[in-house]
Order: structure tokens, then C-alpha cells, then sequence
């Protein structure tokens, strides 16, 4: 596949960058402020899409913290809708054993994947364990999650940039955008 010039597919720009950034800012406070007096607090980043929204939301905390990874599949070959099947391709190095536990995610939409996590790390007995998205796509959700801290409630569009990819492509971009598949897939 030869790459594309984003602009070439790019629908809409849902996030720019400025409202992005604000609202990271925003939310660092809320952590701030809800952890408090904490030195025991671990954010966990779900990879590869939660990186950036993970290195800019640290940047913006003052409250102690450690972080650690997961990479989960739920994904087939060049897929772009999930399969269900989770599947732990990167474990934790962090034992989270009476932890405060922040799962740090870029995107939910249906919430099988991040439910069925949330139920591996809590068999870890975890002090606490929350979640910290910054999409959430609430109307394709098909499994009841608890998100405690959210960025932006989005509508059912397919959004890359910021850390999400489009064909693995185009995470490092400033912004959310929508992908116009057709022009997309002419190229």
C-alpha cells in the first residue's frame, strides 16, 4: 500500500489540537486533585494507541506516580472492527497487588475489550481501579464500563491521529480526525 497524505482521506477534524490539549490539562487536574496525598498511584497504558494521551496527561500531573504497559489484541489481521477475543500480547512488569491503578486508554467504544481487562487486572487485587479514556464512543457501547475520567464523548465516526492509526499509519498527527473510507480505500 503506497502511503497516502492524510489530508487525501481526512472527513472532518473532530479534536483539533488546541481542544485536545485543554481538555489533557483539564483532566491532569482532576487527577491532581482526586490523588492528592497519594505515592501509590500506577498508570497503566493500554498500547499502542494510549501512548500519547498517556506521555501528554503525565505531563500534567504533580502527583506521584509510576506507569507501566499492556499491549492487548482484540483485532484480527488488518481488521477494523474488534473480534471480542482478547488477547494479552504484552503483560504488566508491575506487580499492582494494593496499587491505585489509572488503566489509561485512547478510545472505547463497544467495551468488551476494556471490560474483560478490567477483570484481569482486578484478580491482581488492586488498592483501586479506575479508568481514564480520552474517547468514548457511548453509543456503540454493548458492555457496561465504568469510566471515571473522560475526554471527549464522541459520535460513531472512525477516528485516527493523536495516537490512534489508520492501518497502523498516522499516530504521531495533532489532532482527531474522522477518515472518509472511500477515498481512503481508493488510493
Amino acid at each position: 500500500m503506497r502511503m497516502q497524505n492524510y489530508q487525501d482521506f481526512l472527513a472532518e477534524t473532530l479534536i483539533d489540537q488546541v481542544t485536545l490539549q485543554n481538555r489533557v490539562a483539564e483532566l491532569g487536574h482532576e487527577l491532581n486533585r482526586d490523588y492528592a496525598g497519594n505515592d501509590n498511584l500506577l498508570l497503566i497504558c493500554i498500547l499502542r494507541g494510549g501512548i500519547v494521551f498517556l506521555v501528554d496527561l503525565m505531563r500534567q500531573l504533580t502527583v506521584p506516580h509510576q506507569i507501566d504497559f499492556m499491549a492487548i489484541s482484540s483485532y484480527g489481521v488488518n481488521a477494523r472492527e474488534s473480534e471480542g477475543n482478547v488477547r494479552l500480547t504484552l503483560d504488566l512488569q508491575t506487580n499492582i497487588h494494593d496499587k491505585d491503578v489509572l488503566l489509561v486508554e485512547d478510545i472505547i467504544d463497544s467495551g468488551r475489550t476494556i471490560s474483560k481487562v478490567l477483570k484481569m487486572l482486578s484478580l491482581r487485587e488492586p488498592r483501586s481501579l479506575k479508568v481514564c479514556t480520552l474517547l468514548d464512543k457511548s453509543t456503540r457501547r454493548e458492555v457496561d464500563v465504568p469510566i471515571h475520567y473522560r475526554g471527549f464523548d464522541i459520535p460513531n465516526k472512525f477516528v485516527f491521529g493523536y495516537g490512534l492509526d489508520l492501518d497502523e499509519l498516522y499516530r504521531n498527527l495533532p489532532f482527531i480526525g474522522v477518515v472518509d473510507l472511500e477515498k481512503f480505500q481508493e488510493n
